[in-house]
């Protein structure tokens, strides 16, 4: 039996709402399937003084993705034998299609559609709906890699696994959930909530910090297969409890999908039927987060110490930060102690050979950060490298290599030179993408500030600042899109004709990469 430091994991789990304030939250974990220790504090609804209670039921958010994984290898004993149907999904896409395996990988190599909401002129609070997906996936023509050889976060992938799911079997896929999952694991209260905008039991997610209040949240996405059941930590902790007694079972479906996998070229893979695999405290675990606006989720299975954690919020805090921190105060392990600040020689823009996104470290009295891919990384120095939870940085001549492991990306970095800003003029006008079936952006420039924004099928967005970061590029940050954060900054790098006048643009993030424009006027 695993040793517990109980008395450790009662303090961190008593300092919880302090260490992660907000309005409401719960948290418990298992050992050996039995539970050992539970807290539900705060409000669902501030307004109604509505309390959270380990029985409120949440939205679990990207958690969906495990169970559509596992509804999928349930009721079919040979996935592939579906992947033929892709191309009725997305006539237009030229090039090899992914296999379902690499769907549920996330090795696809498809742009992330929740990203594109962006690009089509979405603004945060509109609803999109189920139907709303079909405009993208008809002129879907291409990815942003080769399947199988890489990995990247796309929400789409577990999009298009629910529709196939659905029909194929003639069945809705909360029925399937029930079915293969929830029933076996004696999760009585989950269900499916797509419609965001009606969250079970009347729960509110909550936007906002300590320092300016809390305000609540406005989700419209329909969301299914790539999230959208709601189940509370009752329901969660059973879920936890079926996955320690099936552990042994070759059959067991947690267990089938938590088995390793591969790139193509055979390089481990961390990431696999919507689970990650990660060490704490020195051992595997596996598990996965959730973020909608308002809402925060964390799971973990340490399957060698038979110890489970969920943590449920309905803000905005890290809940995956609050799953580490009990899961450590439980197995003993101290926390790290603060890192020093990294060499300031570090410290400056850099652009990606094979991505074309722009990646900035940033020196603080923490240690330092990237922007690179969704959101800040903490980076520490160590032996003349720098390391984060998902990145390592060494030198090479005048240039960085950037090496993500979990994405089995090796990314050489050269230097942006710093320059007097350019003249945003003349970037200003009407863009067009053939990527995107004709979506437009505008730039505008105008007493000496330059904003952007997207036309498309959704609607016609907001402007966001546009910033200078090296000559023809800039960086467009979008700090709020639909129903979650923003899907980090978009890098915008020019292109130019013979005569030098500026001809189009590539847009990227790390969830959607390389999307041309044509500059029309």
């Amino acid at each position: 039996m695993t040793k517990i430091d109980l008395s450790a994991l009662e303090a961190a789990l008593d300092a919880l709402p302090s260490a992660y304030p907000g309005p409401g939250g719960a948290a418990g974990l298992l050992l050996e399937g039995a539970p050992l220790a539970a807290r539900a504090w705060g409000y669902a609804d501030l307004d109604a003084r509505r309390p959270m209670t380990s029985e409120t039921r949440l939205p679990i958010c990207s958690i969906s993705k495990q169970f559509t994984c596992m509804a999928l290898l349930a009721a079919f004993p040979d996935p592939e034998r579906l992947s033929g149907r892709l191309a009725a999904l997305a006539p237009a896409f030229v090039g090899p299609r992914p296999s379902l395996a690499e769907l549920c990988h996330n090795q696809s190599g498809l742009r992330d559609y929740w990203a594109l909401t962006v690009l089509e002129g979405a603004k945060a609070e509109q609803p999109f709906r189920r139907e709303d997906l079909a405009p993208m996936l008809a002129h879907l023509r291409s990815g942003h890699f080769a399947p199988g050889l890489r990995y990247s976060y796309c929400n789409l992938n577990y999009r298009l696994l629910a529709d196939l799911l659905e029909a194929e079997t003639g069945l809705p896929l909360e029925e399937l959930y029930r079915r293969h999952v929830w029933a076996p694991a004696g999760m009585s209260g989950a269900v499916l909530t797509a419609d965001t905008r009606r969250p079970e039991d009347r729960v509110t997610g909550y936007e906002g910090d300590a320092a300016n209040g809390w305000i609540p949240a406005v989700n419209g996405v329909y969301w299914i297969g790539d999230a959208g059941i709601s189940a509370s930590l009752e329901d969660m902790l059973a879920y936890e409890r079926w996955i320690d007694a099936t552990r042994e079972d070759p059959r067991g479906l947690y267990r089938r999908i938590s088995e390793p996998v591969a790139f193509r070229d055979g390089t481990p893979a961390e990431y696999g039927y919507g689970l990650r695999r990660s060490a704490v405290a020195g051992l595997e675990a596996t598990g996965h987060g959730g973020a909608l606006r308002g809402f925060r989720c964390h799971r973990l299975n340490i399957r060698a110490a038979r110890l489970s954690v969920v943590v449920m919020f309905n803000h905005q805090a890290d809940a995956h930060g609050a799953a580490q921190r009990l899961a450590r105060a439980a197995l003993g392990e101290a926390e790290a102690s603060p890192a020093a600040p990294i060499s300031a020689e570090w410290v400056r823009s850099w652009i990606g050979a094979e991505t074309g996104l722009i990646a900035r470290i940033s020196r603080h009295e923490g240690g330092g950060s990237l922007r690179f891919a969704v959101g800040a990384e903490p980076l520490r120095e160590h032996e003349g490298a720098l390391v984060s939870p998902l990145s390592r940085i060494e030198r090479e001549g005048e240039g960085l290599i950037l090496r993500r492991a979990s994405e089995n990306l090796t990314e050489r970095l050269r230097p942006l030179p710093k320059a007097p800003p350019q003249d945003a003029g003349e970037l200003a006008g009407r863009y067009v993408s053939a990527d995107l079936g004709g979506a437009e952006m505008r730039i505008e420039a105008r007493g000496g500030a330059a904003h952007v924004w997207f036309k498309g099928f959704l609607g016609e967005g907001r402007p966001e600042p546009l910033s200078f970061v090296a000559p023809d590029l800039w960086l467009i940050s979008t700090r709020r899109s639909m129903d979650a954060p923003a899907p980090g900054d978009w890098t915008l790098q020019l292109s130019r004709d013979a005569s030098g006048a500026v001809a189009g643009a590539r847009v990227g993030c790390w969830l959607a990469r390389g999307l041309r424009y044509d500059k029309r006027l």
